[in-house]
């Protein structure tokens, strides 16, 4: 009883101190350390402009908006602590963020319990949004339609008939890798290993299986820090079956890593170039004038995260007669949010997934990042 007298204590105390700060956080989550941080950072930098442009409006509303970068190291347990520490902020109203699929699913449970809304560039697991919670929702597609959009590019253009197929062990990777080989197999090819793995530098045992199978394609569920090293392994030990991955390949670090073995490699992604979306030009010069560094995948769908919230914010203001809005009140209106991102518009269905999403496929023609767009095709999420 005196327990559960604290926590409601804590919360009536969490919300006055809300509602009297004139202060607005908007927090992004991803990794800034270890071997994905270019991704990562790749989403803080987007959401940075985008909030930092924002700055002056919510000023003029009588508000001091800020962003609070959050390292959740692409681990679970960490993100998982980062969000309870967070969750504590009254003045936290939003959550750009995850990177990883495996790293949001728990966190997001954690953001659950005080309805902090997130709004998500880059998790394409269907787990992310099919929990059905208010406050989760996310622009980028999902795995369940991006590994199909792979299998169908790589059976019915590429003709493969024969192929490798391994994962690394995460919800994302592994997620991806089966949608990949169940829509493979429906085609008529011949899935004829399906490994996963946690290995990160030495792929020795795989590659001595490939040799032993013959595959035509290998295909990788996982991020560009193995994958790129899986590559450039194969490649080095006479290994030629054409390789492909998802999205988590869709960096410059995967180029960095497998070097002149990223040539001919292919990749599908929820995330398109910058080059592709007629609005982004803007986007793009701002970004490298301020950070020295040309966009990554996500940093355009970070961009337009954050603007989700922002728009989310400025709704749930102007409804609460210009005051300082509760975090239930953000997410019923992301939710509500219609708008024309960088990357297209945006509307929500019921469960947080873009109602169109679009899907590309890349061939590394050069070892030069980005890959070069074969094939755009836009889907609706799955109806369950």
């Amino acid at each position: 009883m005196r327990k559960t007298l604290l926590v409601v204590i804590g919360m009536l105390a969490l919300g006055i101190a809300s509602a009297q700060s004139n202060v607005i956080k908007i927090a992004t989550v991803s990794p800034l350390s270890g071997g994905q941080a270019v991704l990562g950072e790749a989403i803080k930098l987007g959401a940075q402009l985008a909030i930092e442009e924002a700055q002056a409006k919510f000023k003029a509303m009588g508000f001091d908006l800020q962003l609070t970068p959050q390292d959740d190291q692409a681990t679970p347990d960490v993100g998982v602590a980062v969000a309870k520490r967070i969750v504590n902020d009254p003045d936290l109203l939003g959550v750009v963020g995850h990177l990883n699929s495996g790293v949001a699913i728990p966190s997001s449970e954690v953001y659950k319990e005080t309805n902090l809304a997130m709004v998500s560039p880059a998790n394409t697991n269907p787990r992310v949004t099919d929990r059905g919670y208010l406050n989760v929702n996310r622009i980028c597609g999902r795995d369940d339609v991006q590994g199909p959009v792979g299998a169908d590019y790589a059976v019915k253009t590429l003709k493969k008939k024969r192929l490798f197929v391994i994962h690394d062990k995460t919800a994302y990777g592994q997620g991806l890798a089966e949608a990949f080989a169940a829509r493979a197999k429906e085609l008529g090819s011949s899935v004829v290993a399906f490994v996963g793995t946690e290995e990160a530098s030495n792929f020795q045992p795989l590659i001595l299986q490939m040799r032993a199978l013959k595959p035509d394609l290998v295909y990788y569920g996982g991020i560009y820090d193995k994958g790129g090293v899986l590559l450039k392994q194969m490649r080095e030990r006479g290994v030629v079956a054409t390789f492909m991955g998802g999205d988590g390949l869709d960096s410059s670090d995967f180029v960095r890593i497998a070097g002149k073995a990223a040539i001919g490699s292919l990749y599908t992604s929820t995330a398109g170039p910058a080059d592709l979306f007629p609005k982004a030009a803007a986007f793009a010069k701002n970004y490298k004038a301020k950070f020295g560094k040309n966009v990554e995948s996500y940093s355009i769908y970070a961009y337009d995260a954050a603007n989700v919230l922002l728009s989310a914010l400025e709704a749930a203001i102007k409804a609460n007669g210009g005051k300082k809005p509760t975090r239930e009140a953000v997410s019923k209106a992301v939710r509500e949010v219609k708008m024309d991102g960088l990357t297209g518009r945006i509307e929500f269905d019921n469960k947080g997934d873009r109602t169109l999403s679009d899907y590309y496929v890349f061939y590394m023609k050069t070892d030069s990042y980005p890959g070069v767009v074969q094939k755009v095709i836009q889907f609706a999420p799955p109806k369950r």
